[in-house]
């Protein structure tokens, strides 16, 4: 049976240290992370938005970072 992106992206959160719209999209073909993550808040998953900025191109971008226990 063929996961939802919700379990994807969920099981990907709790097994690494988050998740950025690039990794989504070449892992798991998810082509819009934000909405994905905003309903997984709205279900009650505590999901943090980090603000980064890439150390050489300078591109800024977000890291999702699953908080709490949530199963």
């Amino acid at each position: 049976m063929k996961k939802s992106q919700h379990q994807l992206i969920i099981n990907h959160l709790k097994n690494t240290k988050g998740i950025t719209v690039r990794e989504a999209m070449i892992e798991y073909h998810v082509s819009s992370l934000s909405k994905r993550i905003q309903e997984l808040r709205e279900r009650g998953f505590d999901i943090l938005s980090i603000k980064k900025k890439h150390p050489v191109t300078g591109q800024r971008y977000v890291r999702y970072v699953l908080q709490g226990d949530e199963t």
